[in-house]
């Protein structure tokens, strides 16, 4: 899996890409992934990336040329690759989509700086555009880390186990289960005794009922669209009686 970033500060990229589980997969060349400076596609004594908005205003715009030649000179090296665009107006990342974008050849990342782009690089160069929230950033750079971190995830060899992946939060559309590990008593708090019995079935039930749970408690908007089984159906019909006894 190819990963660019073209970006006017490629030094943000170093320490984060050297740790844990990505830097290994770097080491062990599952992934690249490849921190460009915008500069070197830029032209003029000063290599400028930016100029000051048509129609006036504050701030300053990311100039459509240098990130054009970038991305056409990226792209002879990956012709499929994808290119997503980091910005507070894209739709919310969400877990399906970094399993989705974890199929591509590569991608290309464009984090912009100041007010932003220009409205063509929108229009000739992107496919997706892509927010990890409501609130705004000094930049790209950091989303696109969180992306790669994610869509990394779902890359075959990243993660020590290959089911790890499947199991995360929202990887099904609800909250992962409680986990627990030794000691089995921590400051008078026992492990669930299900746990400890062996049985698995009975240990996949109750997993399944603390996700259903977690997610009615804390992110109850997710089962609306979470894909529910007749007994999830029922387990949840239990759990909301349960919760209004209470």
């Amino acid at each position: 899996m190819i990963f660019d970033v073209l970006t006017l500060f490629p030094g943000m990229f170093d320490s984060p890409l050297q740790e844990s589980i990505l830097g290994r997969a770097i080491k062990q060349d599952l992934l690249k992934v490849r921190a460009h400076n915008l500069r070197d596609w830029a032209e003029g004594k000063h290599l400028t990336t930016d100029d000051t908005p048509y129609g006036g205003g504050d701030g300053m715009v990311m100039k459509p040329e240098p990130i054009a030649r970038a991305v056409a000179a990226l792209k002879e090296q990956t012709p499929q690759a994808k290119v997503l665009m980091m910005t507070p107006q894209g739709v919310p990342f969400t877990q399906q989509h970094a399993k989705t974008l974890a199929q591509e050849d590569g991608l290309i990342f464009l984090c912009g700086r100041y007010e932003g782009f220009d409205e063509r690089i929108r229009q000739t160069l992107v496919d997706a555009e892509f927010s990890l929230g409501d609130f705004v950033l000094t930049g790209g750079e950091l989303p696109a880390m969180v992306m790669i971190d994610a869509i990394s995830r779902y890359v075959p060899g990243v993660l020590g186990s290959e089911g790890s992946a499947e199991t995360d939060s929202f990887s099904d559309g609800l909250l992962e289960y409680p986990q627990y590990t030794r000691p089995a008593v921590f400051e008078g708090m026992e492990v669930p005794k299900v746990l400890l019995s062996g049985d698995h079935g009975k240990i996949a039930r109750w997993r399944r009922e603390q996700q259903l749970l977690r997610t009615l408690k804390r992110r109850p908007e997710l089962l609306q669209q979470a894909e529910l089984t007749d007994e999830d159906l029922k387990i949840l019909t239990q759990l909301k009686q349960s919760e209004s006894q209470n």
